[in-house]
């Protein structure tokens, strides 16, 4: 269960990520790339309608996924979202969530996970993260966590081996992603939110990242393209 204080710090990353969001910057900085944003959103509150252990979702677009834990709603919302986006035929899909603990534990409070299906676009992101100033790194996706997704009653379940969060939770989202198109997952449930002293030119709070990150990668799709090795 998360504490009250890490939720504020789950809705203020949110809102410092996109009202400040790469899409804002890039059209402002005039760079020759076009971008859509998506923000899927849910309530997150109990009630009689809630959903509860067992119950079996339908996605948007139709896969099923049965929830084996109610504390991994991100990931559902998430997957309408990239669903929804892939239907707008995208060169290449983005998204960013603090989504995972295990993004803590993995990697620390300041150092984001990027995972996806294409490692040149994920390398890509990982290395202007690095020339923007922030910090993150090059996570895999291995195959074999898919198979502890397995479901009896749908297509999926919502949570995986108890070892490697971040990398099941990505491992899920894969699940939502249009065939062909490239995608990175970037897990920033540590650096969103800094509860720590400041440091360089983060302060305390909503950090706003990774929005250096994504403009900096606009610049270079702008001039060379969605990378291909």
């Amino acid at each position: 269960m998360e504490l009250p204080e890490t939720m504020f710090s789950a809705r203020h990353a949110y809102a410092v990520t996109f009202t400040g969001s790469p899409s804002s910057a890039i059209a402002r900085l005039g760079l020759g790339v076009q971008v859509t944003a998506y923000a899927p959103m849910a309530e997150n509150m109990p009630s009689g309608t809630a959903q509860r252990p067992s119950d079996v979702l339908t996605i948007y677009g139709g896969t099923t996924v049965e929830v084996l834990n109610t504390d991994a709603e991100g990931r559902l919302v998430l997957a309408d979202g990239i669903v929804r986006a892939g239907e707008d035929k995208p060169d290449l899909i983005v998204d960013v969530a603090t989504l995972t603990g295990a993004q803590l534990v993995a990697l620390g409070a300041r150092t984001s996970g990027a995972m996806g299906n294409n490692d040149p676009v994920r390398d890509a992101i990982v290395s202007a993260a690095g020339e923007a100033g922030e910090q993150m790194w090059a996570m895999p996706l291995p195959v074999e966590l898919r198979a502890s997704m397995e479901s009896n009653v749908a297509d999926i379940a919502n949570m995986g081996d108890k070892y490697g969060g971040m990398l099941v939770a990505g491992m899920f989202l894969k699940e939502f992603v249009p065939t062909g198109v490239p995608w990175v997952h970037l897990d920033i449930a540590g650096p969103a939110y800094n509860d720590a002293a400041p440091h360089g030119y983060t302060g305390k709070g909503g950090t706003g990242h990774p929005v250096r990150t994504l403009v900096r990668f606009a610049e270079e799709l702008a001039a060379s393209g969605v990378p291909t090795d």
